[in-house]
């Protein structure tokens, strides 16, 4: 299909730069291709009153890194000059390919200093060299440290990764370790937060657990698609960045289990949607998965687990909004977009979220 195709306009104000206080205070809009009605305006604390006992949700458990580094390059006989790096896939012990800008600036053998003045992490500091240039502009970043040493330093000295749409509006604060991390996350290694669970609340946990549908956990470690426009002028020229996941063997059990009795899964996220798709086999069997993952997922996918899903609003032209149109119809999904742009929702990260239900449901 056509890029354009999932083209529109979102007026700016339509932008949210904090989340809803309580969380579960969002505003979501239920879908229900060919329903009556096909749109309702609920809340998200009303996520309860579309489960049922034999349900399950699965929750994306990755927790998101201080990933934005700022630092100096030090060259010998040469200026200093700034650099901003973001983090986006993590090599090895101590290296890490990211997206620096100036990228033009640096060459393979730079050093740059992020953070403090000092030579070594404990004074603040952290140190690393340009190790390659890659093809798509990013660079590889071989770091003095490795392991837990590196982990540490780079939660001292980082900031959390704000996606663009937010910093171009206003810089990131204290606020943000907390606001930018969900209810679940456990496993470090994402440099975006799967935004669908940031609306999750204690409150709204007990009420779910109330209705006695399951909650599993999977890990999607975020990576750099999240903040990459689709470039090309048609789906079939795009090519989705691999993220890590996985889908351990005890929730791929209880999640069969779920299928087994007649009940439903729904995935909280466009990240646990496509960890539970990869770990799918045609047979409808889900499976324990470990490894990367460059599912992209378009309009005339067919779906093979996944029943129901809880997302945000999604920019133009992103693969995540082709995913919502797999999942609801395109021209379902431009209705539904239309009415929440003319209703006043809140959009992308910090936004509101949409509860997509293409077999209907209570």
């Amino acid at each position: 299909m056509r890029v354009d195709a999932f083209d529109f306009d979102l007026p700016e104000e339509h932008i949210a730069l904090r989340p809803a206080e309580p969380r579960d205070a969002a505003r979501m809009l239920v879908v229900r291709p060919g329903g009556a009605p096909e749109l309702s305006d609920r809340k998200v604390r009303d996520l309860p009153d579309f489960l049922t006992a034999n349900d399950a949700l699965v929750v994306n458990d990755t927790r998101v890194i201080p990933a934005a580094l700022e630092g100096v390059r030090e060259r010998d006989g040469g200026s200093a000059v700034r650099i901003e790096a973001n983090l986006i896939k993590r090599l090895d012990a101590s290296r890490w390919q990211a997206f620096a800008k100036p990228g033009k600036r640096l060459r393979v053998g730079d050093r740059v200093r992020f953070g403090g003045e000092g030579s070594a992490c404990l004074l603040g500091a952290l140190d690393a060299q340009i190790a390659a240039k890659e093809d798509d502009g990013s660079v590889i970043l071989a770091f003095d440290l490795a392991g837990a040493a590196l982990d540490e330093a780079v939660t001292a000295v980082g900031h959390m990764p704000i996606p663009p749409y937010i910093a171009a509006r206003r810089a990131e604060d204290d606020r943000d370790r907390a606001d930018y991390q969900t209810l679940f996350a456990r496993v470090s290694g994402s440099v975006a937060a799967p935004t669908a669970s940031l609306h999750f609340t204690p409150e709204l946990l007990a009420r779910i657990a109330a209705t006695g549908a399951g909650m599993h956990t999977v890990t999607l470690h975020v990576g750099a698609g999240t903040f990459l426009p689709v470039k090309a002028e048609d789906t079939s020229g795009h090519r989705m960045h691999a993220e890590w996941g996985e889908v351990s063997a005890d929730t791929a059990a209880a999640l069969n289990a779920v299928k087994a009795k007649g009940g439903r899964i729904f995935t909280v996220g466009s990240t646990s949607t496509r960890l539970i798709e990869s770990a799918t086999g045609e047979d409808g069997l889900i499976r324990p998965f470990v490894g990367e993952t460059d599912i992209f997922i378009t309009p005339g996918y067919r779906f093979r687990a996944v029943d129901g899903m809880l997302t945000n609003f999604h920019l133009p032209r992103s693969t995540l909004v082709m995913l919502v149109a797999a999942f609801v119809g395109h021209e379902e999904q431009k209705r539904a977009y239309a009415h929440a742009i003319a209703a006043g929702y809140r959009f992308y990260s910090y936004g509101d979220a949409c509860l997509l239900l293409p077999e209907g449901g209570p």
